[in-house]
């Protein structure tokens, strides 16, 4: 799983000392076509979804790989029949969505994004390996590294956010953690990145929609983090729905072959999304089902799940001279040389009490309470109101999310069991001494018009001394095909807060979320606010634990929050255009023409990296070491924080910078770099930046990569809006 698998670092090794690429040579040569095609077949295990011949297909070698399946004596019997009675004995893929864990649910990827904590990402992914090693997984369709720049997008909650230095970081992360070489099983697993590429990017938010982008913006924002999750390792990629100007993913030679195999040298096996050979033909750019198996394969995908096209027609269009042997020949090449770096050549079985051992592992559940904790951000804290004093005598818990289980885990929790989960009521009440002072009420559901309990839930809050108002998305509610047009608190949510709003006493809002959502009146109405997200199986514990102080909040936001639906797309790193809103502008008809709205301000809700703490930072000297720097040098940046305020506290200081004159427009700005630090009260630590200034280029004119002389700004700060500013050139 190497980016250069022709030499690998530790090559996969035979009996005799064979490496792996000749050993997947030299079974490749011993196939027959129907053979070779199978391996290029993925099928689902559902019952309802599934030829009722798979067994024997497995066993004539006619398939390649299985998904969706967690039972580990299944497998295995599956294994059996691919490695004991087919000709070859060629053992299978077994792949599983994996997103945020396997039965130990961790939070959303974008609340744990929202940590800033690399080795935590990668502990995480590792943790998640092991569990689904330990089940017989041995392909994880993980990370996404999708960049995403609107909210209605509802996959935003499987990624890290909408930066691209950031989103790099934690793609590498986790292709480390899933593919770590020493899991307790004794086996490893290949990470399958997805989705190769643009699929953030699709119009109006709605999921497999058109992506209009340019090939500039495809190479400086949504290809970095792919390149260096290859950088880290990843054995296999997946295409995406989506067409890129004009060209679906699945189908496109671009990006699936002249960038991927001729400008990367990538080798690693491309797996098609589910589906998508097939949606080639509703697409438009393919006549039937042969049409399209001939488009992907000739395009670069390697692997066709669950469309059958290979499988039914890839043998006829070998033999009439449609597509060339030799195309199908390096496909069936990457499959094989990525089974064989996975081992199971040498061990296809997976030991049944395995699971048994693993599963749900104490240390697991410790970390999964951890990446709650550090994921959750702190909006607000008027007063402040937060942590809430162990003395107050009534608490009103509030909200149709407060007694839940369910919609805790988040979308895309396969193996997860709601029974395994601790509810927010169940954490809060055991922070107070007696349990009869919590009064919970829903009012009402978290979605629709169905019935409500509003006038006892203002009754509730009423008596109580503070009330906490658990409030937000049920877990379906992003996640794939759960795009929403309209991103304030479901169904009659709103109503319910203006309802206790108006009984005057303190109101603490929690959010659980799979997105970023525009709440300007909530904003206004609670006196904290704290995003608790959709956080995995210790989301009630960590969110107690914050609230009470036990805990003191640091995570920071990694998508902008927009005040409307209107500002979407809504990022930091825009471009400033010839008449900033924040400019003088162009003056025409004695007033100044600038792009800006007439009925909202361009500002968002909240900006990419807020988050506050129970503790305050400051910043101070901030010192460019570097003023001038030659194009392959590093750059040197320091600055000081100081931790004052009263408590330890965790803080995640970040580098921007902005390139002032280029050759082509640049964002007004970029994160280049961040460091996560623990300060004492009253301790105070001086930062070190080392950026290379190869970081600093961009795609040119010629559509190559260059880093230009020129002057620059750098700023040091708790988020992307605010920070100390210095200068520094790159000279040629």
């Amino acid at each position: 799983m190497n980016k250069d698998t022709a030499t690998p670092t530790s090559p996969v090794t035979g009996a005799r000392g064979t490496s792996a690429p000749d050993r997947a040579g030299k079974l490749l040569r011993r196939m027959t076509l129907a053979e070779k095609i199978g391996q290029l077949v993925q099928i689902h295990t559902r019952e309802d979804m599934v030829n009722p011949d798979l067994d024997q297909k497995i066993a004539q070698g006619l398939v390649g790989s299985i998904f969706g399946i967690s039972d580990v004596a299944e497998i295995n019997r599956y294994q059996r029949l691919a490695v004991q009675a087919s000709r070859l004995g060629i053992p299978l893929l077994v792949g599983n969505d994996v997103i945020h864990g396997f039965r130990t649910v961790f939070p959303i990827p974008l609340a744990e994004s929202s940590s800033w904590d690399l080795p935590l990402m990668e502990q995480t992914a590792r943790a998640a390996a092991e569990e689904a090693s330990a089940s017989g997984t041995n392909w994880i369709f993980a990370p996404m590294v999708d960049i995403a720049r609107d909210p209605r997008w509802g996959r935003i909650a499987e990624g890290a956010g909408e930066d691209v230095f950031l989103g790099r970081a934690i793609a590498a992360a986790r292709v480390r953690g899933f593919q770590s070489a020493d899991l307790e099983s004794g086996r490893r697993i290949a990470a399958c990145v997805k989705h190769y590429v643009g699929y953030g990017a699709a119009e109006g938010g709605r999921d497999y929609n058109t992506a209009d982008i340019s090939e500039r913006t495809l190479r400086d924002v949504y290809l970095p983090p792919f390149q260096a999750a290859f950088d880290a390792g990843a054995g296999s990629l997946m295409s995406s729905f989506n067409e890129i100007g004009g060209v679906p993913a699945s189908g496109n030679p671009l990006i699936l072959r002249t960038i991927l195999r001729d400008e990367w040298g990538w080798q690693g096996v491309v797996l098609s999304d589910y589906e998508a050979i097939r949606e080639l033909i509703p697409h438009g750019i393919a006549s039937d089902l042969r049409d399209a198996a001939r488009l992907a394969i000739t395009a670069g995908v390697d692997m066709d799940m669950m469309s059958y096209a290979y499988a039914d027609h890839l043998a006829e269009l070998v033999a009439d001279g449609s597509v060339p042997e030799v195309t199908v020949d390096e496909a069936i090449w990457r499959v094989l040389l990525l089974k064989l770096q996975l081992g199971l050549f040498d061990q296809p079985y997976t030991d049944e009490t395995l699971p048994d051992k693993i599963i749900l592992r104490p240390d697991f559940q410790d970390l999964a309470l951890r990446a709650a904790r550090e994921g959750m951000v702190l909006l607000k804290n008027d007063g402040p109101i937060l942590p809430i004093s162990r003395n107050t005598r009534r608490i009103a818990l509030i909200g149709p999310l407060a007694n839940n289980k369910t919609d805790l885990l988040g979308c895309w929790t396969m193996f997860g069991q709601k029974d395994e989960v601790e509810t927010i009521l169940e954490a809060v009440t055991s922070y107070v001494t007696d349990s009869a002072s919590v009064l919970q009420v829903s009012g009402c559901p978290i979605a629709g018009d169905g019935p409500d309990d509003i006038l006892p839930a203002i009754e509730a809050a009423r008596s109580a001394d503070i009330v906490i108002a658990v409030l937000g998305e049920s877990s379906d509610m992003s996640g794939e095909a759960h795009s929403r047009a309209h991103l304030g608190l479901p169904g009659r949510q709103q109503e319910l807060l203006d309802a206790l709003a108006a009984t005057g006493k303190p109101i603490i809002g929690v959010l659980l979320t799979g997105r970023p959502l525009s709440i300007p009146s909530m904003l206004d109405q609670v006196d904290a606010l704290l995003v608790a997200w959709h956080s995995g199986a210790r989301t009630a514990r960590a969110l107690a634990d914050i609230l009470f102080g036990v805990i003191n909040p640091s995570g920071k936001l990694t998508a902008t929050w927009p005040r409307s639906e209107g500002q979407i797309p809504i990022y930091y790193s825009h471009k400033n255009t010839g008449r900033p809103a924040q400019g003088e502008g162009t003056r025409q008809f004695d007033e100044p023409f600038k792009s800006r709205y007439i009925d909202e301000s361009n500002e968002p809700l909240f900006p990419f990296g807020f988050g506050l703490s129970y503790t305050t930072f400051a910043y101070s000297n901030l010192v460019v070491n570097t003023p001038v720097a030659a194009h392959d040098r590093r750059l040197v940046v320091t600055a000081t924080v100081k931790n004052t305020g009263s408590r330890p506290g965790d803080e995640i200081a970040q580098l921007y910078v902005r390139d002032l004159v280029a050759s082509v427009t640049r964002p007004v700005k970029e994160l280049k770099g961040f460091q996560r630090i623990t300060l004492a009260p009253g301790e105070e630590r001086q930062l070190h930046f080392e950026l290379d200034t190869a970081e600093l280029g961009f795609t040119g004119p010629d559509m190559r990569y260059i880093v230009e002389p020129g002057a620059f700004k750098v700023w040091i700060g708790p988020d992307s809006t605010h920070g100390l500013e210095g200068d520094f050139t790159i000279k040629s």
